[in-house]
């Protein structure tokens, strides 16, 4: 006979869901970076709070086991054993674009433009003519030049704060912006899909939480006293606006769009701060 299972049990283990809305990216530059006034020259003013911040939708990354069917040992049985681990061949992240300057494209655009050598004016030296010739070459460089061996990251943790994933992309760098279609219609949110390429990955910790569990969800109190400095920035955890920035990004993800609704967006009185 099953045993029996208090209430309270069920509630502790079953009412305590991960949420998918907690999370924070990390974006890295390449490890060798960018030549000296590179961002600069190509009009960023790079905040990479903000640009990790920006990041709306991100992926946890999976993997299999590419295995091997062994059918002569025994009769009728066919069995199966591994012999590598499959890693997934990109990951796409979903930015808000800052209506300031950009910087999500023209970030990942100028990496890429990194990647492949473009310029912005001719170098008689190497022989390498200005982006807008029409005799426009290109010469990609060297891997090691434009990967970032770590620094991507991905991090899963909840509305407390108590509890950490770290994924941590090995040897990344981006292979692929999606077209972003602009629009007559009705307003909307501007969004940028990067796919960034990685050989593999793996898990940087994992942080126990000592929290006692509550019957029902976890809530945030008006005045933050929960939110210290003291409580967020232990160990690694995050700033109390970081994660005021966090919630703000959740908020958007769910109820931005509403706002839009009304073709006469410019009457509107009710917009949001958008990053």
């Amino acid at each position: 006979m099953p045993a029996k299972v208090s209430v309270d049990k069920i509630k502790a283990n079953l009412l305590r869901p991960a949420l998918t809305s907690y999370f924070l990216v990390e974006i890295p530059q390449p490890t060798k970076k960018f030549p000296p006034n590179y961002l600069s020259d190509n009009g960023i003013n790079l905040d990479q709070e903000k640009l990790n911040l920006l990041c709306s939708e991100a992926t946890l990354p999976g993997s299999a086991l590419a295995t091997h069917e062994n059918t002569g040992d025994f009769t009728g049985v066919t069995e199966k054993f591994a012999y590598r681990r499959l890693y997934d061949d990109r990951i796409d992240f979903t930015f808000y674009v800052n209506a300031d300057n950009y910087l999500p494209i023209v970030y990942f655009e100028s990496w890429i433009k990194f990647i492949v050598g473009e310029s912005k004016s001719a170098d008689t030296t190497s022989g390498k003519l200005e982006t807008k010739s029409s005799e426009y070459f290109y010469r990609v460089k060297y891997p090691d030049d434009y990967i970032a061996k770590q620094g991507l990251k991905v991090k899963k943790f909840e509305r407390t704060h108590t509890n950490e994933l770290v994924y941590n992309f090995v040897n990344s760098y981006p292979i692929a912006i999606t077209s972003m279609p602009v629009s007559y219609d009705a307003s909307s949110l501007l969004k940028c899909t990067v796919s960034f390429s990685y050989i593999r990955y793996y898990i940087e910790s994992l942080k126990g939480s000592t929290e006692t569990p509550s019957s029902g969800p976890s809530t945030r109190s008006p005045n933050r006293a929960a939110d210290s400095p003291q409580a967020l920035t232990g160990a690694g955890g995050l700033t109390g606006a970081q994660l005021d920035a966090i919630e703000a990004q959740d908020i958007l993800n769910t109820e931005a769009l509403s706002i839009f609704s009304n073709p006469q967006f410019g009457t509107s009185s009710t917009i949001p701060p958008i990053f």
